[in-house]
């Protein structure tokens, strides 16, 4: 089926060519992409996945119930503390991890106005190029016996940005674009970012009026005095 749906895509092609002439810009794309298309092998690099959005990649996620996942890379900056995203970035090229660390670190200073002392990464930002101010450490759990108490807590903390990235696909709608384009996608991710943010915000106010409802009753709330018989006497 694939074969002939190629063929089929081969007779329009080459059709078109032939009868186009000088076609528009419009035109010229569609061409393009249906000429890629056509000369794309299984073991080529950048292949079209998908017709409609061909700027998605194919992404090797290493992990043996889910191998691959298509759409673009995503650099996420948490807080140490309390867990708030200060930066989320789409990467388009399929980047390796490592290079990404720099533009990611810029974005959060940019909007938050702060600099970052120390980062923890995982291994996957191995042989990174970062050359800012910030220190990178990269969690080795291999390493955990022979570090001090201190930044062992700080090792086990950066596990703490993986329910992030679950809640913010899951129940932020990150795990599935409806945005055209890379533009698109960048839109998804701050969107994204900024709903969980709202989230954790909105828990925030609704605790403590939670607490000021409970403190209020306790402290304002009437105190009616029924004195006994005795008392009266």
């Amino acid at each position: 089926m694939t074969r002939k749906l190629k063929t089929y895509l081969g007779c329009v092609y080459r059709d078109l060519i032939r009868k186009a002439g000088e076609p528009d810009e419009e035109l010229a794309e569609l061409l393009a992409l249906a000429e890629r298309l056509l000369n794309q092998r299984r073991d080529d690099k950048n292949k079209i996945y998908s017709i409609h959005a061909p700027e998605v990649e194919c992404i090797s996620k290493g992990k043996v119930h889910k191998r691959y996942e298509f759409g673009c890379k995503i650099g996420l900056v948490t807080s140490s503390v309390d867990n708030w995203i200060l930066g989320i970035k789409a990467f388009h090229g399929n980047p390796y991890d490592g290079h990404t660390l720099t533009e990611s670190l810029s974005q959060m200073e940019r909007v938050s106005g702060w600099k970052a002392g120390e980062a923890y990464v995982d291994l996957g930002y191995r042989g990174h190029n970062y050359q800012g101010e910030a220190e990178i450490h990269i969690v080795n759990y291999r390493l955990m016996k022979q570090l001090t108490r201190a930044v062992r807590k700080w090792f086990k903390r950066r596990s703490a940005i993986e329910p992030i990235i679950g809640h913010v696909k899951s129940d932020n709608r990150m795990d599935k674009n409806y945005l055209k384009g890379k533009v698109g996608d960048e839109i998804n991710v701050l969107l994204s970012a900024c709903g969980f943010t709202m989230g954790k915000l909105l828990a925030v106010f609704l605790c403590l009026k939670y607490f000021w409802r409970k403190f209020t009753q306790k402290v304002w709330s009437p105190v009616i005095f029924q004195p006994r018989l005795n008392e009266i006497i």
